[in-house]
């Protein structure tokens, strides 16, 4: 509302600003004409910024909600699939049948990549991180498309993401298979978006990679529910680097760079560590009395979450797919038996119910990751392959508003204040 204003006294200065709401969550405080008054404002981590409008994801953590495009997050992963969301964040509508259809063909038809992205695997060693070896080539694609970079062309915008969509599956099942060893999969024009990236994992020229339905259907969830979270360390560094006007490439690889910090993309790897730690299901008790210990540094991951302060949307739906898979591959893994008995302790227990640790959706994909044979030195990249589409979306969103500048954050200057120099001999 244009009539709604904040007034800011500040010494002998009244500064009105004016209050802008949005169709959902808080009113914020324009201050842009605050630097003007002499002030800045001063806001570590950015935890009540506002740093741009957007009309791709909504959050709202004290109740449990995420919304895609205005869709909630359980009805897109119970009713739709990765390649429908895809469409939706990137068009800010859902696809018709026939849209649904050619999109998904123009995606089918990307997945492979130029062959002498190939030479950039053999440049790296063999023990190379995944996320490492992805954070370059996903770079180095600027290099096989930069007559195609013009950002101010909006279909060149889409023609990138689409690209990047279409292949991240291809990079990440190529980091997997350069890393344990094996000849790279192509991709199949014949299988679906899970069911091609697992058969680029897992089979190999001596067998025929049988791809379980109930598999495939899982990791599309798992890419469905990863696909877009707001603005995130990961999505903000793309927005931030797409500011400045470089290509989509650099952008995405800046993602997943930032996706790479424990504090961010490592959360279901971090939970698997713990399940580790832990061991065998007789350990649980105490470990449960740990975690309610204040003084002990042992946490539990995978419970509970930063921004939902209920519960976490996401797992409700994960936690099907998870119990699924396990039915499904009949695996007998202590640390799955581990998983499972932690996770009827955390929904059974009065404690974690008062503290509102509940599973979350990291500790369900983990779990999944694990039991179809995926290494946790993998589970970030394809955290990255999932949000790929949601970085993009915002990045094409965000060149395509009017007005757009680079982002230049300021700051609160505790060092020395101007001095004299000597010179060096003095």
């Amino acid at each position: 509302m244009a009539d709604n204003k904040a007034t800011l006294k500040a010494g002998d200065k009244v500064v009105e600003l004016p209050i802008l709401s949005g169709t959902a969550g808080h009113d914020v405080i324009d201050i842009r004409t605050l630097g003007s008054q002499g002030y800045f404002t001063f806001d570590p981590g950015f935890m009540a910024t506002g740093s741009c409008e957007s009309s791709i994801t909504y959050i709202d953590g004290a109740k449990g909600i995420l919304l895609h495009r205005g869709y909630s997050i359980e009805d897109l992963a119970r009713d739709s699939d990765y390649i429908e969301v895809c469409y939706m964040l990137l068009h800010d509508k859902t696809p018709t049948t026939q849209e649904y259809r050619d999109f998904k063909d123009t995606i089918t038809r990307h997945t492979l990549v130029h062959d002498q992205v190939n030479n950039f695997f053999r440049g790296f060693r063999r023990d190379a991180h995944p996320m490492a070896m992805l954070c370059g080539t996903v770079g180095a694609m600027a290099s096989f498309y930069h007559d195609d970079l013009d950002i101010s062309d909006p279909e060149q915008r889409l023609r990138s993401a689409y690209r990047l969509v279409a292949k991240m599956p291809t990079l990440v099942a190529m980091c997997y298979k350069y890393n344990i060893g094996q000849p790279f999969v192509y991709p199949r024009n014949d299988l679906s978006y899970a069911e091609n990236f697992l058969n680029m994992m897992f089979s190999v020229p001596a067998e025929n990679y049988k791809i379980s339905p109930v598999v495939s259907r899982a990791v599309d969830r798992i890419f469905t529910l990863h696909a877009d979270h707001e603005q995130n360390a990961s999505t903000s560094t793309v927005r931030l680097a797409g500011s400045s006007g470089a290509n989509p490439y650099a952008c995405i690889a800046a993602g997943v760079a930032s996706l790479w910090g424990p504090a961010h993309g490592g959360a279901n790897e971090a939970c698997l560590n713990m399940l580790q730690e832990i061991g065998s299901v007789d350990r649980i008790p105490e470990f449960i009395d740990r975690a309610k210990d204040k003084n002990d540094p042992f946490r539990l991951m995978g419970f509970g979450h930063r921004v939902y302060k209920n519960f976490d949307p996401r797992a409700t739906v994960m936690r099907e797919s998870c119990h699924e898979v396990l039915a499904e591959l009949n695996i007998d893994d202590p640390l799955l038996n581990v998983a499972m008995e932690l996770e009827r302790i955390a929904l059974s227990d009065p404690y974690f119910a008062e503290k509102k640790l509940f599973p979350n959706v990291d500790f369900y994909s983990g779990i999944i990751l694990k039991a179809i044979g995926i290494p946790t030195n993998m589970f970030t990249c394809i955290f990255a392959l999932a949000r790929t589409v949601g970085w993009v979306s915002h990045w094409h969103e965000m060149l395509s508003q009017p007005g757009q500048k680079i982002g230049r954050p300021r700051q609160l200057y505790t060092g020395e204040a101007q001095r004299k120099y000597n010179k060096i001999e003095k």
